[in-house]
């Protein structure tokens, strides 16, 4: 094996530089779940038109709804009220706050997404529902008597913090 020369500095820059990389990759910094290229508080209202068409409707509080394969997607923007409340940096305004996937005929089960041993979601129980949140991701899901009903998609802890003033 071949001593690291201390002689060529260019040669340090380079391996620093990538052990870094290859560390920020492996460790998995976190940022928001995505879904189709739209991801909260990055994708704005034109990316979403862009990517999932003209919506089926749009409600009062300028939430978007739209027909996708397998069911429905909302997809609600950060506004004023939500900036100010949680100090964030005004250029978020009209971000993506959220995204949330209505599935009408699911297989998906917790078994199947591998959810029931994955320690970074935590699971409550309610009458027929299961909810399995990862807060610190941004992912939160929703089973009816075993199946996946419903995908809220939201910010990581780690994105909100970045996203502060």
């Amino acid at each position: 094996m071949k001593r690291f020369n201390r002689s060529n500095p260019w040669r340090f820059v380079v391996i620093l530089s990538f052990s870094i990389t290859w560390l920020a990759t492996s460790v998995g910094f976190a940022s928001a779940a995505s879904w189709n290229g739209i991801e909260p508080l990055k994708s704005r209202r034109e990316d979403v038109l862009k990517t999932l068409g003209k919506p089926v409707a749009e409600d009062s509080n300028g939430a978007l709804h739209f027909v996708v394969a397998g069911g429905t997607a909302s997809v609600v923007f950060v506004d004023q009220k939500f900036v100010n409340n949680k100090k964030l940096r005004a250029n978020l305004e009209g971000t993506v706050l959220e995204i949330v996937l209505q599935h009408d005929h699911s297989n998906d089960t917790p078994e199947s997404m591998n959810l029931l041993k994955n320690r970074n979601f935590v699971r409550d129980d309610v009458q027929n529902a299961s909810i399995f949140r990862n807060i610190k991701d941004g992912i939160v899901y929703t089973f009816l008597d075993g199946k996946l009903h419903t995908t809220r998609l939201t910010f990581s802890d780690s994105q909100l913090f970045r996203a502060r003033r």
